[in-house]
């Protein structure tokens, strides 16, 4: 069950091909998700501008990231401002102090692989 329509944050998205958040960038597109990226480096992937500065961007459903707990907490502020409705942890990001910090905001937190999400029609 694909939801169609809802902007997706690729948060610590990378231009490299053989990157988890790359794989999860093309396959958002293929799927017809809107996207959105922000990373250490400028460009494109899949048609989508990859982006080196925090970005107001506008209704944002989901965030999905791909930064290691120790770069997470400069984005707290910046994620629970965008008030998406859900927050994935892809492996290697899971968070329990982010996890307590969205929660209270009243965002969703998902612990999960956003490319087996899709993979599986879960997203």
């Amino acid at each position: 069950m694909l939801m169609k329509g809802k902007k997706t944050l690729v948060l610590g998205a990378s231009l490299k091909p053989d990157r988890y958040s790359n794989s999860a960038i093309h396959r958002l597109v293929n799927s017809n998700q809107e996207v959105v990226a922000i990373g250490l480096r400028s460009g494109e992937v899949a048609g989508i501008t990859i982006h080196t500065f925090l970005t107001s961007f506008e209704d944002i459903h989901t965030v999905t990231l791909y930064l290691n707990p120790s770069r997470q907490k400069q984005y707290y502020d910046y994620i629970i401002g965008l008030h998406p409705e859900r927050v994935i942890f892809n492996p290697g990001t899971e968070n329990p102090e982010f996890y307590n910090v969205l929660q209270e905001a009243g965002i969703n937190v998902e612990v999960a692989c956003t490319l087996v999400l899709l993979s599986t029609n879960q997203y």
